[in-house]
């Protein structure tokens, strides 16, 4: 019996090749896993299918959040390059960030990305970062697009494209402040969701800020030892009281992503979700109870993620890992630009 407290109980082999670099031409063309996470019976089919697993009652939540082209390039005054990383802003003009290279990038150094957008460093910022204030002409959001590269994570292995700026990013994206998709989302089209909507699948938005802490590896051996990043998130009082009148009437809540259950979970009260905005930390694993979701669609994870650890809790370690071993046979593609699952 694997002890499921232990980071090494969530290892898996995966060869380098089914790490996905580039996405998929369409959307919804990506393959689907399905789990049954009663039975542990696995199934293979296309994304475009997942409408034949949602029913008509059902509740579709999906987190509305945007990536921000976060990475700028730049240079000091002395003509060496600088790069900059938006994380958190702070003020107006004011944000937290990460900054290479760390050691040479002091208080008071300026860094300019164009003749009319610079930044300069006026503080610390925890576990290495800094407090950078930005000056610009126009449009600070104008100058961020067109200046600005999309963060890729450390698994896809080469440099951003300028569609990536399209491709990773859901297609329902708003609320600009992520740093990393939410990538479940990612195989939605918007004409699989009218197709959704047409079947009579009520689709509600929330709002969860996906920050670094998501590629941040659990480096204790207990898992009970990790910190998780908090991130913002946000429930409107209308969409509360969508999932509040479905989880009455026995309606099933199925999420989009781990960032939407996340979120979901965090605002949970005596089998409600309260409405409202706050920083989460919250850390599901197997033996937290999941109160609020019937249902689950997710991309594939690291091994040895707070994301195993989590849809591990959801439908079960012995069967999530069995499907995973199969995923990998059967060579689905892995993680962002990679294959999904649907858990329900």
């Amino acid at each position: 019996m694997k002890d499921l407290t232990k980071t090494s109980s969530y290892w898996y082999d995966l060869p380098p090749e089914l790490v996905a670099q580039y996405p998929l031409p369409n959307r919804a063309s990506s393959r689907l896993l399905h789990l049954d996470r009663l039975t542990g019976k696995v199934s293979h089919h296309h994304f475009s299918e997942i409408i034949d697993y949602l029913r008509p009652d059902d509740v579709l939540v999906v987190n509305k959040t945007k990536v921000i082209p976060a990475r700028l390039f730049g240079h000091k005054s002395t003509g060496a390059k600088a790069e900059v990383f938006l994380l958190n802003q702070q003020t107006e003009d004011t944000w937290e960030c990460l900054v290479k290279p760390g050691r040479k990038l002091q208080t008071g150094t300026e860094i300019f990305f164009a003749d009319d957008f610079s930044g300069l460093i006026t503080g610390y910022a925890e576990e290495g970062g800094r407090l950078v204030r930005f000056r610009w002409l126009g449009d600070f959001w104008q100058n961020l697009d067109s200046l600005g590269k999309t963060p890729l994570p450390p698994y896809i292995k080469r440099e951003s494209l300028e569609q990536d700026k399209e491709t990773y990013q859901t297609v329902y994206a708003q609320e600009r402040g992520s740093v990393a998709a939410p990538t479940a989302g990612l195989h939605f089209t918007p004409e699989l969701l009218e197709r959704i909507a047409d079947k009579g699948v009520e689709i509600c938005e929330l709002n969860l800020r996906v920050g670094l802490g998501t590629f941040r590896p659990v480096k204790t051996e207990n898992i009970t030892e990790h910190i998780m990043h908090s991130e913002f998130c946000q429930i409107s009082d209308e969409v509360a009281a969508v999932i509040n009148q479905a989880k009455a009437a026995g309606r099933r809540i199925i999420a989009v992503g781990t960032t939407t259950t996340r979120t979901l979970e965090s605002f949970a009260e005596n089998g409600q979700v309260r409405s409202g905005s706050h920083s989460t930390d919250i850390f599901i694993y197997p033996g937290k109870k999941i109160r609020i979701i019937d249902g689950l669609i997710t991309n594939f994870h690291m091994p040895e993620s707070t994301l195993m650890m989590l849809v591990s809790a959801f439908a079960g370690y012995e069967n999530i890992m069995n499907a995973y071993k199969i995923a990998v046979q059967e060579k689905y593609r892995f993680f962002s630009y990679g294959d999904a699952m649907v858990i329900i």
